[in-house]
């Protein structure tokens, strides 16, 4: 659409291409707006579906099947939370996609350490001194000194109302009215801070607290935001912050190396869940003395179909850590396109099947091969952090031979057992990918295990005690955009909510292009800069 500032055209067939310009931009708006009301309406009238059966629920909840009330009860308010998450986000996209047409839609009401840090503010309570001495009663005191007891305490958090005030001149000379612009906000439609919107964001992500709990929690505090609300904040944030996601997934898919791992959420579908899969990549150059930064992505699956993770790294070229999932034996094959992946097995993998089977301390073998496999773990935290160079030239000293030993006696143990014995399967296992697990003796950037990866998904795993199930497939894709963030945020020792709050306040007027500014290690240099030249 032209600008009022803009030339008009000064001949007939320029004006003419003009109009016909603007009506097509005008149609697209309008046609856009009416896809996005029509999904719309269809949402709000499943939420009022599923709500009425909240309520039913709810009022059945006391009855003879209680315990299956309550977890109905769960499933519904989930469900609604994450249509509304969801309609959100769709109205977020629609607005970035046509903003002025969106404006006139708006037009309705939001809805005990060991030490103590040394900037924290202190209360410094005097106890009324005594009056006369406890042990002769004389009243002739003077004081000597203090003895000071400190007590860490914690109040409610402090709520605020922030009020942007544009002061409006007028022109003595033409009469025109001056005001400053219209600061921007974070997410469209939204009355929240980027404070108050980064602490629901860690709250749900990392700390595992669903809306409807964290509504409660305002409420206790004498604000009352509904669950809706809250909803309404989480999808639109994941919409605007998707810039950064992506830059973390282009950066993780550079890497030479990565690790890849997977982990099992339930997934809310017609009232019964079915398991659904959140995938992680990671990128971690420090175990060989690499700079670059840390950092993992996150894709959600319905289920784990080896197509998902070929989907993921379709242009990836480059060694994978990971464990014998079938689904990645697409990515290794030497006819794959652009190139093949090559594999590096997890000996951390291997060795806890083999001490599953030697804890009970019946399994000779088991125990045998856990002591050796140990000796190799040894010799790499002795490496760690070298260079590729350094650490491969020590392996080849000290790993390789271990290495030889244990597949010869690997391999006669095996002849000595049944086909079907528990041990002989652990030990094909390994052995019928040797020159995965080997791989780590001609490369001195793989690491011995998939670690990294296994730290990845671990904070999901305890968030399944909490959230049970996802609200749904877009559910599940939020949250594989939220723990991008949250989980780069922690390999780069940055606190996720700090991060959260200043960038979701910078990103509606930060240039596109200079997006990697705001990514979490970036931001720690700058602030780490900051603070330097300010000390």
């Amino acid at each position: 659409m032209t600008d009022a500032s803009d030339p008009l055209p000064s001949d007939l067939a320029s004006a003419h291409a003009l109009i016909l310009a603007q009506r097509e931009l005008l149609a697209n708006e309008q046609a856009l707006r009416i896809v996005a009301e029509s999904a719309a309406k269809v949402g709000a009238l499943e939420i009022e579906r599923l709500k009425l059966m909240l309520a039913k629920a709810r009022r059945a909840q006391f009855g003879q099947s209680s315990e299956r009330g309550r977890l109905l009860i769960e499933q519904l308010e989930l469900a609604i939370e994450d249509l509304e998450e969801t309609q959100a986000a769709e109205a977020t996209r629609v607005e970035i996609a046509a903003p002025e047409a969106a404006r006139e839609k708006r037009a309705r009401g939001p809805r005990g350490p060991r030490k103590l840090p040394d900037d924290l503010p202190v209360e410094r309570i005097v106890e009324p001194a005594p009056c006369s001495c406890g042990k002769c009663g004389g009243r002739r005191l003077r004081k000597l000194g203090e003895v000071v007891s400190k007590t860490l305490e914690c109040e409610p958090r402090r709520w605020k109302i922030v009020e942007r005030v544009r002061e409006k001149f007028s022109c003595r000379d033409c009469e025109g009215i001056t005001e400053a612009p219209a600061p921007s906000h974070p997410i469209p439609r939204g009355f929240a801070g980027p404070s108050l919107l980064a602490m629901v964001l860690v709250s749900k992500f990392l700390l595992h607290q669903p809306l409807n709990r964290q509504s409660d929690a305002c409420a206790r505090e004498g604000i009352e935001i509904d669950t809706s609300t809250l909803a309404d904040w989480v999808g639109a944030c994941v919409v605007a912050l998707d810039p950064l996601v992506q830059a973390i997934r282009v950066h993780v898919l550079r890497a030479d190396r990565i690790h890849a791992d997977d982990t099992r959420v339930q997934v809310l579908a017609k009232l019964k869940t079915i398991t659904g899969r959140l995938w992680t990549y990671v990128r971690d150059d420090q175990p060989f003395g690499g700079t670059d930064p840390p950092a993992a992505f996150f894709e959600y699956s319905r289920n784990r179909a080896g197509e998902h993770p070929q989907r993921h790294l379709v242009d990836y070229v480059g060694i994978m850590q990971a464990d014998a999932y079938q689904g990645y034996n697409e990515l290794y094959k030497l006819a794959r396109r652009p190139a093949p992946i090559v594999e590096a097995a997890c000996w951390a993998h291997w060795r806890r099947h083999f001490f599953d089977l030697a804890k009970d301390g019946k399994a000779p073998i088991a125990i045998e091969a856990v002591h050796r496999m140990d000796e190799l773990f040894e010799i790499e935290r002795m490496i760690n952090g070298k260079s590729p160079r350094e650490r491969l030239a020590v392996r080849r000293e000290l790993s390789k031979p271990l290495v030889d030993s244990l597949e010869t006696w690997l391999s006669e143990q095996r002849a000595r057992l049944s086909a079907k014995n528990d041990t002989t399967k652990v030990i094909n296992y390994g052995l019928s990918r040797w020159t995965a697990f080997t791989h780590f003796l001609e490369d001195g950037r793989v690491c011995l295990s998939n670690n990294a990866a296994e730290r990845a998904v671990r904070g999901i795993a305890v968030g399944r005690r909490n959230w049970t199930f996802a609200g749904s497939d877009e559910g599940g894709r939020r949250a594989a955009s939220v723990y991008t963030l949250i989980e780069t945020c922690k390999l780069n020792d940055v606190d996720p909510q700090a991060w959260l709050t200043d960038v979701l306040a910078r990103l509606p007027d930060h240039p596109a292009k200079e997006i990697s500014q705001l990514l979490p290690w970036a931001w720690k240099a700058a602030r780490q800069s900051a603070q330097a030249v300010a000390a």
